[in-house]
């Protein structure tokens, strides 16, 4: 007589499938290139004499602030508040130290928004501080509404 097999107490250890599902998870969120996503809304000053930025000559490490029109402060298009700037900018710079920092501001901001960007910088050590603005407006998208 052949024997019977007890088929209800066989039982799959599903932990290290869970754990490699987990692992490919981790690795592609953190290999997925980011993309830079700036605000369409923000019309860029003159800058005929600045110098020309590339991303040859642009330190890898820098960030980039948005200010639109209304004051509205931002990066890569999440709106930040003056506290939640300096956060940012304290905790990057206690992990990577001094980095260069580019406000891209629309023409018809206030100083005073501009001004308080720049104070959350120097107040959190970062003082290489500079300004994106278009050289010529013939490049589409540089136009100025009239």
């Amino acid at each position: 007589m052949a024997k019977k097999r007890n088929v209800e107490g066989c039982e799959m250890n599903m932990t290290p499938m869970i754990d490699v599902v987990f692992q490919l998870i981790i690795f592609f969120v953190v290999t997925l290139k980011m993309t830079e996503e700036i605000n369409p809304d923000i019309v860029l000053e003159d800058g005929k004499h600045g110098e020309i930025i590339t991303a040859d000559n642009q330190p890898t490490q820098t960030v980039t602030i948005e200010v639109s029109r209304r004051g509205r402060i931002s990066i890569s298009n999440a709106t930040l508040s003056i506290g939640m700037l300096e956060n940012i900018i304290r905790s990057r710079y206690n992990k990577f130290g001094p980095f260069p920092v580019m406000i891209r501001a629309d023409y018809r901001t206030q100083h005073e928004d501009v001004k308080r960007v720049m104070d959350a910088c120097t107040r959190n050590g970062v003082w290489k501080v500079g300004f994106i603005a278009v050289q010529d407006r013939r490049v589409k998208g540089a136009a100025r509404p009239k």
